[in-house]
């Protein structure tokens, strides 16, 4: 059974997700994992691969929702993010990595998409 957090931040990726297919993103995945390693969504656009993170949240009174993608989850999206490219022969195509907050409730809520949030720096 699903915990009432894990059913509120299911509605914030199918906000996101819906909000994304508004905006001419075709939806590839969801919540698609690799070991431990998950992803939220993944989508492609005018082909660009984008991996998305979303944060839900109920109010940004203590922090602000996209603060939450830290370091670590950023380097975690990232191995994730190759090995999607790696399993799905797609190495060559264009990517970046978004965030999409959502904050407020059923009734009332805000969707702010970061586009290129982070970036991979290949370090050599």
């Amino acid at each position: 059974m699903k915990t009432a957090r894990r059913r509120f931040g299911d509605w914030g990726e199918q906000v996101a997700a819906e909000y994304l297919v508004r905006h001419d993103y075709a939806l590839l995945a969801r919540n698609w994992t690799v070991g431990h390693l998950e992803i939220d969504l993944i989508a492609e656009w005018f082909g660009e691969l984008i991996f998305v993170e979303v944060k839900t949240r109920r109010s940004e009174a203590f922090e602000r929702a996209v603060d939450a993608v830290d370091a670590e989850k950023q380097r975690n999206i990232i191995e994730a993010a190759a090995a999607y490219r790696m399993e799905r022969g797609l190495t060559e195509m264009p990517y970046r990595f978004d965030i999409i907050t959502v904050v407020g409730d059923e009734n009332n809520y805000s969707v702010e998409h970061l586009k290129r949030a982070y970036e991979y720096r290949n370090r050599h």
